[in-house]
């Protein structure tokens, strides 16, 4: 049996998107949320071999900073396990920063030029080399692409009438986050501060969850992009369905 499903963009970027999804279940919205979390794999610095350390800084300290610098990741090229090496020499007085970081392959490197890694000194060095392994958010949370991915309900919000004594004594009830549903046109709780009385002022207004429909708040750390965040987490869920369909037929 086969569902039907619709997905739609409520606002697009690189790094951070707003994701419609129309037909699923609870239970589904949390499977995608957890496959982007833990499924899909990024880069990231795993072991780091110290040439030179003058600085004032412990290289356990230095380690732990590298470990956290998203990397670009190719998927399509690389598999989970594999390996790339890079370097970083820097001279002090200097802040050595993501951007000194020397890959040994052109797909790989830091997403940002200007994370901050130390400051150096004056007649202060530092010299590591670095491997960076392909790896998935079960093994270790650094290597979560999708840094920030939450989902709610679609709210549908409907106008009962003109209410110009309404106090809105209780304030939660008023308050929404994520995206709602008004006159046919899906609007980021953002643009009104979050708050129905800015949107409705004077109205007398009744909030429903629609059904089976999710928003999903998406942003990743730049090791890909939002879309293929989205695509790889769903392409693990089949993978997953299919193998266990396989398991049971036998």
């Amino acid at each position: 049996m086969t569902q039907d499903y619709e997905v739609e963009f409520v606002e697009r970027g690189e790094r951070e998107s707003l994701v419609l999804i129309r037909g699923i279940t609870p239970a589904f919205a949390n499977g995608i949320r957890r496959a982007m979390v833990a499924d899909v794999p990024t880069f990231s610095i795993d072991t780091v071999r110290v040439i030179e350390n003058t600085s004032v800084m412990f290289n356990e300290q230095i380690g732990l900073r590298l470990g956290l610098v998203p990397l670009t990741t190719d998927l399509d090229d690389f598999e989970v396990g594999d390996e790339v090496t890079l370097s970083l020499s820097v001279d002090g007085p200097n802040t050595a920063y993501s951007s000194d970081l020397v890959s040994s392959d052109a797909l790989v490197g830091p997403a940002d030029d200007n994370i901050p890694i130390i400051d150096l000194k004056d007649g202060q060095r530092l010299e590591v080399e670095a491997d960076a392994v392909l790896d998935t958010g079960k093994e270790h949370a650094k290597h979560q692409g999708g840094v920030a991915v939450g989902y709610r309900h679609l709210q549908r919000v409907e106008v009962l009438g003109d209410d110009p004594d309404a106090e809105f004594d209780e304030q939660e009830p008023n308050i929404l986050r994520g995206v709602i549903e008004a006159d046919g046109e899906l609007v980021p709780t953002e643009e009104f501060d979050n708050d129905l009385t800015n949107r409705y002022p004077g109205k007398e207004v009744a909030v429903h969850d629609v059904p089976g429909a999710f928003v999903f708040h998406v942003e990743t750390d730049g090791s890909f992009t939002v879309d293929e965040l989205v695509t790889r987490a769903v392409d693990s869920i089949e993978a997953r369905a299919a193998e266990l369909e396989e398991k049971v037929a036998i």
